[in-house]
């Protein structure tokens, strides 16, 4: 049922039960539900059974009264009502309500199941956000479809949303980087003794020092191009070569994987603007922290944590979450009223600390912010076995492996199946992407399920006329003729696109967009076994093919928002 329908439908039950607790303090919450069996009806209201204690009245009698009078109201949109059970009113709604959808659809195109809920509020969503030590692993790659699908989903509802890249930068790691490949670049390798102990072994620190020697120019999608010296004593050289030539290495394989970001923020800015030294120096002055053991501790314990925690260690470094606190207070301060993060679960401690230190700041930071999307692991299999390491990147499989094998060489089909695939599962649970399942021509490949049922209909269409402005003119035709019992299943998934966008959105769970068009394409397909579209009788016909319009234009754009294309021939 559309929203406008079940609004019009609610405002009758309404004005229904007015009279019947007038002159009471009752203000009861009318809510409409759909029964577990269908021949019980379209909807379900259990208000009866809301109000009758209170009134002193016997639940059914009450329900009885209300379907008397909304049966009275003669209403458009409802066809019946009848009372069931211990008070429930079961309402059928008109076969003309089932059937508006697809005009709405035809009428709304692209726009449809898009809202306005977000209109002027910033919200900042950041995400795969990995080190600049490596190519981008399958763990980012669930981050990439993740966020990015998040991101479509809050401009569904006309947020505007900022995609934001956080590089680690700075701290122990890329100084490891830049040992690695210097250790390359004297001609070292892993096993050898003079090899660090704490060096990246991938394949590709060995093309990065081949480069850095030959003196080669590299720049990242958001900075001036980095030459390198050469000189394999000069570490300085070859840590800023090396952050630059992987985070050039990292734009290539999010541009394979399609995701753009509006931003990119680096950490070691936080130090160099001073942001960390003033969120610290915000915490000091608020009176959260306090000196022990020669160490800065922050009273994450005022605001929920098990335990305060360390902020400047006795060596007077800081630890890690001081400066994602300095980032949060920047995100607030740019003006981004909700932020979320898409993370590994890993990333699981920090979320107190974070939160906590927040607070603690005193500038009007909301409790709960940021918000947090995490991410558990995801195991690739192929050729029926576990693949726990890419020959490039050493300890393992990276996201342009994983597209290369989906798709079979087919960049498209590959990144299609990698973002369908990764946000296929709630982020919060374990997920095996099986790349020999992905390369399947079958039911049981997702991708190629859904895919199918777009082409079939692209077919049909086809079959019907090449001209635009033939099936332009659908929109106009009587819908009457759809009363079958698979275009009764069709209709009412169709018409639950626009409430399952805003469920998916307020759970912050893009899977959900999967799991719907994964149902729409099954009920395409058992509509397509059971009745024939192009039929000798041109009403029924033509009603039909205006239902498979707007069946291809909902997968179209549940496809389009989460970064999938929609083939019209397979």
């Amino acid at each position: 049922m559309l929203a406008q329908q079940k609004q019009d439908i609610l405002e009758a039950i309404k004005n229904t039960v007015a009279p019947i607790i007038a002159g009471t303090e009752l203000q009861p919450t009318i809510a409409l539900e759909r029964p577990r069996d269908p021949s019980h009806g379209d909807i379900a209201c259990n208000i009866a059974m809301q109000i009758a204690k209170p009134l002193k009245k016997n639940p059914r009698e009450l329900a009885q009264q209300i379907v008397d009078g909304l049966l009275a109201l003669n209403h458009p949109l409802i066809a019946s009502a009848e009372l069931a059970g211990p008070g429930f009113i079961n309402l059928r709604v008109t076969a003309a309500a089932k059937q508006a959808v697809v005009k709405t659809i035809l009428q709304q195109q692209e726009q449809f199941g898009k809202g306005s809920k977000g209109s002027g509020k910033k919200v900042i969503v950041e995400f795969v956000s990995a080190n600049p030590t490596g190519p981008l692993h399958v763990g980012h790659g669930r981050q990439g479809a993740l966020g990015d699908a998040l991101s479509a989903l809050l401009e569904a509802q006309s947020y505007e949303v900022t995609r934001e890249f956080y590089y680690n930068d700075a701290g122990v790691q890329i100084g490891n980087l830049a040992l690695s490949v210097q250790a390359r670049a004297k001609g070292f390798k892993p096993g050898d003794a003079e090899w660090p102990e704490s060096a990246y072994n991938g394949e590709y620190i060995a093309e990065i020092a081949q480069d850095f020697l030959a003196k080669k120019t590299v720049s990242a999608s958001d900075g001036a191009p980095v030459t390198a010296s050469g000189d394999v004593n000069d570490i300085d050289s070859i840590r800023q070569f090396s952050v630059t030539y992987l985070r050039n290495e990292q734009d290539i394989d999010l541009l394979a994987f399609g995701v753009k970001f509006d931003n990119y923020y680096l950490e070691s800015s936080l130090y160099t603007d001073g942001k960390v030294e003033a969120a610290v120096a915000a915490l000091i002055a608020a009176g959260k922290t306090y000196e022990q053991d020669g160490a800065l501790w922050l009273r994450t314990t005022e605001y929920g944590d098990d335990k305060d925690r360390v902020m400047k260690k006795s060596d007077g470094t800081y630890t890690y979450f001081v400066p994602d606190v300095a980032y949060h207070v920047v995100k607030w301060q740019r003006g981004f009223s909700q932020a979320i993060n898409v993370q590994g679960s890993d990333h699981h401690g920090t979320i107190a600390r974070v939160r906590a230190g927040l607070q603690a700041v005193n500038q009007g930071i909301p409790q709960g912010y940021p918000d947090y999307v995490l991410h558990k692991m995801v195991t690739v299999m192929k050729d029926g076995e576990e693949v726990k390491i890419s020959k490039r990147a050493g300890s393992y499989v990276t996201v342009r492996d994983l597209i290369e094998w989906s798709g079979g060489g087919d960049v498209q089909k590959g990144r299609d199946a990698v973002r369908f695939f990764l946000i296929s599962r709630k982020a919060d649970t374990e997920f095996v992407f099986d790349v020999d399942v992905a390369l399947a021509k079958s039911d049981e490949n997702p991708v190629y399920y859904v895919h199918y049922a777009h082409a079939r209909i692209c077919r049909m269409l086809a079959q019907y006329s090449e001209a635009e402005a033939d099936l332009a003119a659908l929109k106009e035709v009587d819908l009457s003729p759809l009363t079958a019992a698979r275009e009764a299943s069709l209709l009412q998934k169709l018409a639950e696109y626009p409430e399952m966008l805003e469920k998916a959105l307020e759970e912050l769970g893009p899977h959900q967009v999967a799991f719907y068009l994964r149902d729409l394409a099954g009920e395409l397909h058992s509509y397509y076994n059971a009745e024939r579209v192009l039929v000798d009788d041109e009403p029924t016909k033509l009603a039909r093919l205006a239902l498979i319009l707007a069946t291809r234009q909902v997968l179209r754009n549940g496809l389009s928002l989460i970064g999938v294309s929609a083939p019209n021939q397979m």
